[in-house]
């Protein structure tokens, strides 16, 4: 395992290899899995992450706290009006991030990439490249690989908890993934795979974590749809020839270290930001199902 982003840089470079390839290296020495095992997995997970991405597209979702239902279908008819401010394939994907999340919500398979509250971001971004490129099978494989040895040298420096760290950390990291992979696609150096990885945290640094009644839906949902426009405006800034001044790593560190000076309540624990709400704590008794919890107050 590298240790630095600049060895990276540097081992790719030399070898003119791509960073993927490394990646599947490395997995290898870990795992002791060959490359074709490595690959037949990441295909079942794309699989996987294809029809959560799409599923709840065309038809709208129903869920168990119904706190998110039908989001997916709503933004996919507007974006096919052709009347999005953003445009149809930004809207598409917003949706594609919806319908991940609604899967989630209604017990459904996703792909924790890296975590379940981020699970909408990377399936939406490599979902809509490929309806928008016709990316192939095995192109969107070397992607996820390339947003795997993103999230490994995240996962060195920082965390993809939000309880630790935030949803800095969840839909952050995702984001940070995704734009690594979205760069690769659209043929991209390794540096600019690093820069747009760099600038996906950065735009979210110091993002809280405040699931209503601790719940992977609500505002996790609308996280993951603009995490995937962050992806892809970072990979747009780092393709452009926009540079980070500071190392991937070190944008990592930042992370984690601005995670660990948030308080417990904005921190996966359905007390603070939008979940301490009035409404948010109401929504909260409701599905804990008790009359007798202590005041928002008390509990911080």
């Amino acid at each position: 395992m590298f240790d630095t982003s600049l060895e990276i840089i540097n081992a790719c470079k030399k070898e003119n290899r791509n960073f993927y390839e490394y990646v599947i290296e490395i997995e290898n020495e870990r795992t002791g899995k060959t490359e074709e095992f490595i690959r037949e997995e990441l295909g079942r997970m794309l699989d996987v992450m294809e029809k959560s991405a799409t599923d709840f597209l065309e038809t709208p979702s129903v869920t168990n706290q119904k706190m998110i239902d039908g989001f997916a279908y709503k933004m996919n008819q507007y974006a096919k009006k052709g009347e999005s401010i953003v445009g149809e394939f930004n809207a598409t994907a917003m949706a594609m991030a919806f319908s991940t999340l609604e899967i989630s919500a209604a017990m459904g398979r996703i792909v924790a990439s890296p975590t379940a509250g981020s699970s909408g971001i990377l399936p939406a971004a490599l979902m809509s490249f490929k309806l928008r490129y016709n990316v192939s099978r095995e192109e969107l494989i070397n992607a996820m690989l390339t947003a795997i040895g993103v999230g490994q040298l995240l996962g060195k420096y920082a965390t993809f908890s939000g309880a630790d760290g935030g949803c800095q950390a969840e839909t952050g990291s995702a984001a940070a993934m995704a734009a690594g992979a979205m760069i690769f696609l659209r043929g991209g150096s390794i540096e600019q795979i690093f820069h747009g990885a760099s600038f996906a945290i950065l735009h979210v640094l110091g993002l809280v974590c405040d699931p209503i009644a601790g719940l992977v839906e609500y505002p996790c949902t609308f996280r993951n749809a603009s995490g995937v426009m962050n992806a892809m405006i970072s990979a747009d800034m780092a393709l452009a020839g926009v540079t980070s001044i500071v190392p991937f790593e070190e944008v990592c560190q930042a992370m984690r270290k601005v995670g660990k000076t948030l308080p417990p309540s904005l921190r996966e624990t359905g007390m603070g930001g939008v979940a301490g709400t009035k409404t948010g704590q109401e929504i909260r008794r409701r599905f804990l199902g008790s009359c007798n919890m202590m005041s928002l107050d008390d509990e911080m």
